[in-house]
């Protein structure tokens, strides 16, 4: 499981001229669900987003998670995040899961998010949508369960 993780100041997705999720603060997640992803990718992911120390403390040292300055979570459901562009023009997206699947794991990693106290907004799966994002920073920072970068 595959996540770029954006800090903001503000976010929202837009299907079809509505607005279905929208942040202030806090933080913009596209979530690429990978072939063969388990429970436990989901939890790594779940744990990074949660505990990622991108927030300015008192001092303005990168000190403090999204709970701890007062912010949201916007996940977005992004197959692309699972790109393999090393050969060619073209990316290839074999190492998505299928839709079934990634819908499941998308679901389940915002329940999670919520589980543990955090706001968490939700882009439309499977939906064309529009992120609009103001990029705090700007601060984006790659995660993946396989730990392959």
């Amino acid at each position: 499981m595959r996540a770029v993780v954006e800090r903001v100041t503000r976010a929202r997705v837009v299907v079809d001229e509505v607005v279905p999720a929208a942040i202030d603060a806090g933080l913009l997640v596209y979530l690429g669900v990978g072939r063969g992803d388990e429970e436990a990718d989901r939890r790594y992911v779940v744990e990074k987003i949660a505990r990622l120390r991108v927030f300015p403390d008192e001092g303005g040292k990168m000190n403090l998670a999204v709970a701890d300055s007062g912010g949201a979570v916007l996940v977005v459901p992004a197959f692309t995040v699972q790109a393999d562009a090393r050969k060619g023009r073209r990316p290839a997206f074999d190492g998505a899961a299928d839709p079934q699947a990634a819908r499941a794991h998308f679901e389940q990693l915002c329940d999670a998010l919520v589980d543990i106290g955090l706001t968490v907004g939700r882009g439309v799966f499977g939906a064309q949508m529009s992120v609009e994002a103001v990029n705090d920073g700007p601060i984006c920072i790659l995660l993946d369960s396989r730990r392959g970068f």
